[in-house]
Parts: structure tokens; sequence; C-alpha cells
């Protein structure tokens, strides 16, 4: 996990491959965001474990017959 966060430049390169042209203020204002949310859930991503089944299976064959 990088502390750090994305970079000014990152930001816009990904603003740019996503189709957006972003002033660089508007890049400056939005980073300090884009780093909290990653770090958001990059804190999720810890939470979730592979050992633990899902509490319900979702199977769109069957019928539920009630």
């Amino acid at each position: 996990m990088r502390e750090t966060g994305i970079t000014l430049e990152e930001l816009s390169m990904i603003a740019r491959q996503a189709g957006l042209r972003l002033p660089d203020a508007d890049l400056e204002r939005l980073l300090p965001a884009v780093n909290r949310a990653r770090g958001q859930v990059d804190a999720l991503r810890e939470l979730i474990t592979d050992s633990v089944e899902p509490a319900q299976v979702f199977a769109p064959t069957q019928q539920n017959r009630a």
C-alpha cells in the first residue's frame, strides 16, 4: 500500500485516460478527496477475507417454492 497516495501528475493522466479535460486548479482541489477515498478503499479491502462463506448465495435457476 502506498502511504503517500497519488500525485497531481498521476491524477492528471488518469483524468485524460478517462476522457476528462480538467484544469490543474480543479485537479488540485480533487486530489485530497481522491487520496482520501483511495485510503478508505484500502481500509475496506483489509477487512475482506476469503475464508468466510457468504451469508446467502444467489442461484437464479432455483425457484422459491414457498
